[in-house]
């Protein structure tokens, strides 16, 4: 299985505390998530975000629906979070968030390490440019709502 690596970093205008906290805020995904996905946390809403939880979402990725499940390995406030994808498209999806305090600002942090099915023919050509377009489209959003 080759296991593949994504990084991006956002500097946002606002506190640690305030940036951490929308994102610990798991009803937050839907809107920074690109529409073309028909991302749906299928969860309740408020979810105890803590060591352990379990998210579940529902998306569409090129016509073709998923579940997806994720569990929450780590949750360290106002620093750092790892999701981890239990179910789900990837044959690994771990995703490591880490905030700090920046020039007045907070740096926000994204390291990805994911594995797929079929990689050589998809990983290229669809899975990467995607994983690129819905981070550049977050990172838009993001600024949308807390610049």
């Amino acid at each position: 299985m080759r296991v593949h690596e994504f990084q991006c970093e956002l500097w946002l205008p606002e506190a640690q505390d305030k940036v951490f906290s929308f994102f610990a805020d798991a009803g937050n995904l839907d809107a920074i998530t690109p529409s073309w996905l028909h991302f749906e946390t299928l969860t309740p809403i408020p979810i105890a975000m803590r060591e352990g939880a379990l998210i579940d979402y529902r998306l569409r990725v090129h016509g073709f629906p998923f579940r997806w499940r994720t569990r929450i390995n780590e949750w360290s406030p106002p620093d750092r979070f790892v999701d981890e994808q239990v179910r789900g498209p990837y044959r690994l999806w771990i995703h490591t968030h880490t905030f700090e305090s920046q020039s007045g600002g907070t740096l926000v942090r994204d390291h990805a390490r994911y594995a797929i099915p079929l990689d050589p023919l998809l990983h290229r050509w669809i899975i990467r440019p995607d994983i690129e377009r819905i981070f550049r489209h977050r990172a838009e959003a993001l600024r949308k709502r807390l610049a």
